[in-house]
């Protein structure tokens, strides 16, 4: 993914509310299996970490990419935007 499409993303992501929170239990398979299926839903999806959550958000996109099979858009703060295309995309990326 080149920056161009990262800008284009995280620019739709700015309108979104997040859909998941991560809490002081940090990454759980119920958060992870949950982000998963968000991704086959909506394809681009945002993430808040909490404030109790001592984990740096960095590490926690990492990890979620890696487990979800998607891309970490940007990660601002204590936001994390990740995105998976899907099979029929409903996004379409500039070149």
């Amino acid at each position: 993914m080149n920056n161009k499409q990262r800008a284009y993303l995280s620019g739709l992501a700015s309108k979104m509310t997040p859909i998941l929170q991560i809490g002081k239990s940090s990454l759980t398979p119920e958060i992870i299996q949950a982000a998963d299926e968000a991704l086959a839903a909506r394809e681009l999806i945002k993430i808040n970490v909490l404030k109790n959550c001592f984990d740096d958000p960095k590490a926690i996109a990492e990890t979620m990419a890696e487990r979800t099979r998607s891309e970490v858009v940007r990660v601002i703060g204590k936001k994390i935007i990740l995105y998976r295309q899907a099979k029929k995309p409903q996004i379409e990326l500039p070149k």
